[in-house]
């Protein structure tokens, strides 16, 4: 996960990675904001049902004494000391420049294209979407649960596409509405972290 932020932060300097950021950010606004809370609640609702099943618990994160989610570095080792928000301030720091892209490559992925695909293809790239976010340790109902948000990203590259026939556009109104929903999960971190601190 560490090398996957450094190059990310390096691809923000490029002139093309600088060129998807301006857009995706250019783009952002209110259609994009007001959705998120009622995602992130079907998403947290989802995973918490999901968790309740035998073995979808498990992620190589926990399995190893991780704590949370395992992009922020939280584990029990650091619990108590400065390093409990230290790291997360650090991989923070280190994601946010690069937010838009992670969200571009991971849409180009799942979602570029899907006007020509059949609905079995679209259902099959959604649960994939989710089912990615195990590779960086998060348990597998928690990352099936992220396939509802696959789901709604789907639909905003449809909805797009539906209006301009522009594949490229879809695309970054689907980087977009990604993008937007990752940086308010990052805020309520910082500030659950900020509180952490203080108390």
């Amino acid at each position: 996960m560490g090398y996957r932020l450094v190059t990310g932060v390096q691809r923000s300097r490029s002139a093309d990675g600088r060129a998807v950021i301006r857009k995706v950010w250019h783009n952002a606004g209110w259609r994009h904001l007001w959705p998120v809370p009622l995602l992130l609640t079907a998403v947290i609702a989802a995973a918490t049902a999901l968790m309740q099943v035998p073995g979808l618990d498990w992620g190589w994160w926990s399995a190893m004494g991780g704590d949370g989610n395992p992009v922020f570095g939280s584990s029990q080792a650091t619990a108590g000391t400065m390093w409990e928000w230290l790291i997360p301030v650090l991989f923070i720091t280190l994601l946010l420049p690069a937010l838009p892209l992670f969200a571009y490559a991971e849409e180009r992925l799942f979602r570029t294209g899907a006007e020509d695909w059949s609905g079995q293809r679209r259902a099959l790239k959604v649960v994939q979407f989710g089912l990615i976010h195990a590779v960086i340790g998060i348990p597998i109902g928690a990352a099936l649960a992220l396939s509802l948000g696959g789901a709604y990203f789907m639909w905003v590259y449809l909805r797009r596409y539906a209006d301009t026939r522009d594949r490229v556009d879809a695309t970054i109104e689907s980087t977009t509405a990604h993008a937007v929903y990752n940086v308010t999960i990052i805020l309520i971190v910082i500030i659950t972290v900020m509180i952490g601190a203080l108390a």
